[in-house]
């Protein structure tokens, strides 16, 4: 798969405004490893190469076990692998991400609410949006994942 047009070029300040809402995201309270495993989550409901490869290598940097990466997709089967806010955070990942599936009904956002305070809820809505995002952009654009890159 070749990139198809390079948006960091093109529209640096759409980008720089990304940055901003990332950066944000980062200083917002919301545990690091939960951030990156919902980001992990999203990239592979959207199918997107080149964020599931730099999650995957981030999580694995935090130090973050193989065993818990593989079964990210199917963590509601993984037992007690994943805690109460993981668990939380991936199911109100998954029904966002869905949303012209799912609608967010009522009794996912209760659940999420049950974890997370309103600020921590808005917060993982704001990450699960901006990864949203960013999967559109590097799926979209052709964005090579390193391990290609790396494989060429």
């Amino acid at each position: 798969m070749s990139q198809r047009l390079d948006y960091n070029q093109i529209a640096p300040g759409g980008v720089k405004a990304l940055g901003g809402v990332y950066g944000y995201i980062l200083q917002s309270g919301l545990e690091a490893d939960l951030v990156e495993l919902i980001y992990l989550r999203i990239s592979q409901i959207n199918n997107c190469a080149y964020c599931l490869d730099m999650h995957t290598r981030d999580l694995v940097k935090k130090g973050i076990k193989l065993e818990k990466l593989a079964l990210v997709q199917a963590w509601p089967e993984a037992g007690s692998l994943f805690g109460e806010r993981e668990r939380a955070a991936l199911a109100w990942a998954e029904t966002v991400t869905r949303v012209s599936e799912t609608g967010v009904p009522n009794d996912a956002f209760q659940a999420a609410r049950a974890t997370f305070d309103e600020k921590e809820l808005v917060d993982l809505t704001i990450a699960i949006s901006l990864m949203n995002a960013y999967n559109r952009m590097a799926f979209s654009f052709r964005n090579t994942p390193q391990a290609a890159k790396s494989a060429q």
